[in-house]
């Protein structure tokens, strides 16, 4: 490991432990509270923003620290014997020691390009006589979670902008200067990491987050950004997103689809995450003056009617952390998964009893109509709120088999089907 990627760690580290700190202090001195009232509060927030609004009923949850290294295989093998398929259906481990794997993308020829969380770096697998290589590509970047390819360029996000490598697959061992995209980002670190989806004009969808738990959002933020990587011209689609770190284009009609996480701090059971669906210009799905479609918010509501904003396709559960997700297109799996959205589930942390950190599968009609969901995979959520893993991202491979990184367990994971 790097001597900078330690030092990152440490940082975090000592980020977690002060979090932990001040969990403790507030249940001593009372309820945690930050003002977040000016946006320029978020420009150097506290390592425990996320904790501002806590309440008697959920006081002392916090979310624990991140793996500080890799699984190794021994507990990668543990991991695979937990998880629960439907019948046909086999996971396997297709890359191991990417650091808190997030967003993933194909290139060209093959290469697999993975973002990551706190670990500020960009990975590349590549095929090495059979076996999978992962070489760190991009160091030194806050916040690396979304990335994709098009056109022969990798397009990869920090806090505050968006870059473009050329034709990166060329030159692995030392990639060509960046081009920058966008770099008029709101540079707010929560809330702030990214996820990207390209559309079929070439244009990509990405959403700017709130900097805080619940406020009224800064200016830029709690929005759906459609942008032209050619020229970084950009258009505000749709507001009134909380954080959404996960969207795919509906190969049956064109439309974005974007995974939304509710709000924190209302209670174990409340307010489910969304999935939410764009149908037209200039939508508002409610963030912060209504949750979950009926729940107004206590502070934030201002007299609006939940009725006034679009309402989500499907509730997905309180504090499951919806991520990334995609429409299955391919033709290994049953023709029934064809246009289903496979959706990862982060899992919880703000609930006393967790929940999440699987993969649903949603059927749902093109228009939204008639969503239902069920469990496609699970079992990195173990008894005693403990995870073996947490899945963050789904990606389809070119056999149609579909990869699933893992944040926790520093690992991409191939799903596959044969009957």
């Amino acid at each position: 490991m790097s001597t900078r990627l330690t030092l990152a760690l440490r940082v975090a580290l000592t980020a977690i432990a002060v979090i932990a700190v001040s969990a403790f202090a507030a249940g001593a001195q009372g309820l945690k509270h930050y003002d977040s009232s000016k946006p320029e509060f978020w420009t150097n927030p506290p390592p425990d923003w996320f904790l501002g609004d806590e309440t008697q009923e959920q006081k002392g949850l916090s979310p624990g620290p991140p793996r500080a290294t890799p699984a190794t295989a021994a507990e990668l093998d543990a991991i695979l014997k937990l998880i629960k398929l439907p019948a046909g259906f086999k996971i396997e481990v297709y890359a191991p020691g990417l650091l808190q794997a997030r967003q993933m993308a194909w290139g060209d020829h093959g290469t697999l390009f993975v973002g990551s969380f706190l670990a500020g770096t960009v990975y590349a697998v590549v095929d090495n006589g059979g076996k999978k290589e992962v070489k760190t590509i991009i160091k030194g970047l806050r916040m690396a979670t979304g990335l994709a390819f098009h056109n022969h360029a990798l397009y990869v996000t920090d806090i505050d902008k968006i870059m473009k490598y050329d034709n990166p697959e060329a030159s692995l061992d030392k990639l060509p200067e960046p081009t920058m995209v966008n770099a008029g980002i709101p540079p707010f670190i929560p809330h702030g990491w990214k996820y990207l989806a390209f559309d079929k004009n070439g244009w990509f969808y990405m959403a700017q987050g709130v900097p805080c738990n619940i406020c009224m959002p800064p200016p830029g933020t709690a929005s759906i950004l459609h942008i032209d990587p050619a020229t970084g011209m950009s258009e505000i689609v749709a507001l009134g997103q909380r954080n959404s770190v996960g969207g795919d284009i509906d190969p049956r009609t064109g439309d974005y689809w974007f995974s939304e996480n509710a709000r924190d701090w209302l209670g174990d059971n409340s307010p489910d995450d969304k999935l939410e669906h764009i149908t037209r210009m200039g939508e508002h799905f409610g963030y912060p003056y209504c949750h979950a479609g009926t729940i107004p918010d206590p502070k934030f509501n201002f007299g609006h009617k939940c009725s006034e904003f679009t309402p989500p396709v499907l509730l997905l559960g309180a504090h499951v952390a919806p991520l990334g997700m995609k429409f299955y297109t391919g033709d290994q799996f049953p023709a029934g998964y064809k246009n289903n959205i496979l959706l990862a589930e982060h899992g919880s942390w703000n609930r006393h009893q967790f929940q999440g950190a699987r993969i649903m599968r949603i059927t749902v009609d093109p228009d939204g109509k008639n969503a239902k969901q069920v469990v496609f995979a699970s079992g990195w959520l173990q008894p005693g709120n403990k995870y073996a893993g947490r899945p963050n991202d789904i990606l389809m491979a070119p056999d149609g088999s579909i990869l699933v990184s893992d944040d926790e367990a520093s690992a991409i994971y191939r799903i596959s089907y044969s009957k």
